[in-house]
């Protein structure tokens, strides 16, 4: 029976985008993704056992996410029912649940597609949970963002979170000849045309399909090469969240390049953040910790190259000063790396934290009062410039705490010279105190 979800049917004389008319009528038919797909992958193994449990698709735009949804209702004999959080309320969330608990009465099963369902509060996530646990509905949603983050833990715990990737090259171009076929005819590019044309899908096959209806519209006698291609196509934008996910995933790609002594792959990530439209103040921010973080002490030039970069930034702005900022990145990647005095200093705030009620010891506190020399302030302080090699060797950590050692030095770069004039000072200091 027809409920107030259903729609009427599309007449075939309707216009319809590439995109829609290609969408797959089968799984089998569905490009990519056979690391879910497959036989032996989780939903081949759900399928073949016919136990299907509510699902969390996390991936990129353009993957398949909505079409693999549709074909599993079809697949498994369900209802699909499709929503999108962004336009959804809480009265339209009651109705489609009334709707799905009339059709279970009736024998029928629902698949609840949630589009953007990180979009949802919490307060709605945790709405889904008894429809779900008591068979009601079968969800499914999808999500650009990291569900750890964006998702209830309860929620998470009654779904399987399924990762769909971006098409790679090889399936972007099954799919561009899968366009081809249903349009009649080759696309007029060369090779390294049709290559630039894959490259600007950036994994998106709905984006390509779109691009191919365009490239297919033109009236052209000839094959165009890669110029004529993207002069005559507006490149697509890098997906890229100032705010998101992918925001988190490529400043740890830069950190890491960094961290790795590879200045081609920071050079890469830098400017992919760039290209993303970030904040080149955050860049200038994030790459002035790592030399604090990773470089510190073994070459202690490394921050000032950093803030000069971002001072430099300041003064030009964008695009020049940006330039000032890829140097101090090169410049941070092929430094010596040390974490020694990061390391340390994180050992000293934990000692701190256990022992922060400890007062120093009285021979280094001042005695400015005579109440304060009585108590034995300042009494057996020895004055470290009038010692031997202006070193004295006194004890400087509180009385009852056993001696700490936070700061090891590496032997590379400016912590070699920093690690002889430690061992230095530690041989002195046994001495003095035999």
């Amino acid at each position: 029976m027809p409920d107030l979800f259903d729609t009427a049917p599309v007449p075939d004389t309707a216009p319809r985008p590439l995109a829609d008319r290609l969408r797959p009528k089968a799984l089998s038919e569905v490009i990519g993704q056979q690391q879910v797909l497959g036989a032996e992958a989780p939903l081949g193994v759900m399928l073949a056992s016919g136990a299907m449990s509510s699902l969390v698709f996390w991936g990129p735009p353009g993957v398949g996410k909505t079409t693999i949804a549709r074909l599993l209702a079809d697949e498994t004999d369900l209802h699909f029912v499709q929503i999108s959080a962004i336009f959804t309320g809480v009265p339209d969330l009651r109705r489609v649940f009334e709707a799905a608990k009339i059709r279970r009465q009736n024998g029928q099963g629902t698949l609840l597609f949630v589009d953007e369902i990180h979009r949802f509060n919490k307060a709605q996530q945790d709405g889904f949970l008894p429809h779900m646990e008591d068979g009601t509905i079968l969800l499914v949603g999808a999500t650009t963002e990291n569900p750890s983050f964006e998702l209830n833990a309860a929620l998470l715990s009654r779904a399987q979170v399924l990762v769909l990737e971006r098409l790679g090259l090889d399936d972007l171009e099954r799919l561009a000849q899968r366009a081809e076929r249903e349009l009649g005819r080759a696309l007029p590019l060369d090779g390294e045309a049709r290559e630039a044309l894959l490259e600007m899908s950036d994994g998106d096959g709905r984006a390509m399909l779109n691009l191919v209806e365009q490239i297919a519209a033109w009236k052209v006698d000839a094959k165009l090469g890669r110029a004529d291609l993207t002069a005559r196509l507006q490149k697509r934008a890098a997906q890229y969240d100032k705010s998101g996910d992918a925001h988190y995933n490529l400043i740890s790609a830069l950190h890491k390049s960094v961290r790795g002594s590879d200045p081609d792959a920071a050079l890469y990530w830098f400017t992919r953040m760039l290209e993303g439209g970030e904040d080149p103040r955050f860049l200038a921010r994030r790459i002035t910790r790592m030399a604090v973080e990773d470089i510190g002490l073994a070459d202690p030039q490394a921050q000032s190259v950093c803030l000069d970069g971002w001072q430099t930034y300041e003064r030009l702005g964008s695009p020049e000063g940006e330039l000032a900022l890829a140097q101090a990145v090169i410049y941070l990647a092929l430094a010596p790396k040390s974490n020694a005095g990061y390391a340390a200093y994180k050992d000293a705030r934990r000692a701190a934290a256990k022992t922060g009620s400890l007062v120093p010891p009285k021979h280094i506190l001042n005695a400015p009062t005579r109440l304060m020399k009585e108590q034995g302030y300042a009494e057996g302080y020895e004055y470290d410039h009038a010692a031997e090699d202006a070193f004295s060797g006194q004890d400087y950590f509180p009385e009852d705490m056993k001696r700490g050692v936070y700061y090891v030095p590496v032997e590379r770069g400016f912590e070699r010279e920093l690690k002889k004039r430690l061992d230095f000072f530690v041989k002195k200091r046994a001495q003095r105190n035999l």
